[in-house]
């Protein structure tokens, strides 16, 4: 089972498969951490009434956010070559390029 999440994730041992899953953790929990005060500083709940789309701009925040610092802490631990590719494998899909 652990050989399957390796080639699935690319990785190239345990070991880099642990780094992998670290970094989305950490990338994943500081995005909503980041992301909050700007919500605040800006006042969004105030700006939008309607809550199905003060939910939507909050996602799409939180997700701007999360690329960003999914870049950032994977060059931290010395794999910007593969979160790079996981960045435009990511872009790729949701057809913001080809």
């Amino acid at each position: 089972m652990i050989s399957q999440t390796i080639k699935i994730f690319h990785a190239k041992s345990f070991p880099h498969l642990v780094l992998i899953f670290c970094v989305f953790a950490v990338t994943g929990s500081s995005s909503v951490i980041v992301t909050e005060p700007i919500i605040k500083f800006i006042n969004l709940k105030s700006l939008i009434d309607f809550y199905p789309i003060y939910l939507i701009v909050r996602i799409f925040l939180v997700l701007v956010f999360y690329n960003i610092l999914l870049i950032f802490f994977g060059t931290v631990v010395g794999q910007f070559e593969y979160f790079s590719n996981m960045q435009k494998k990511f872009l790729r899909r949701i057809k913001i390029i080809k």
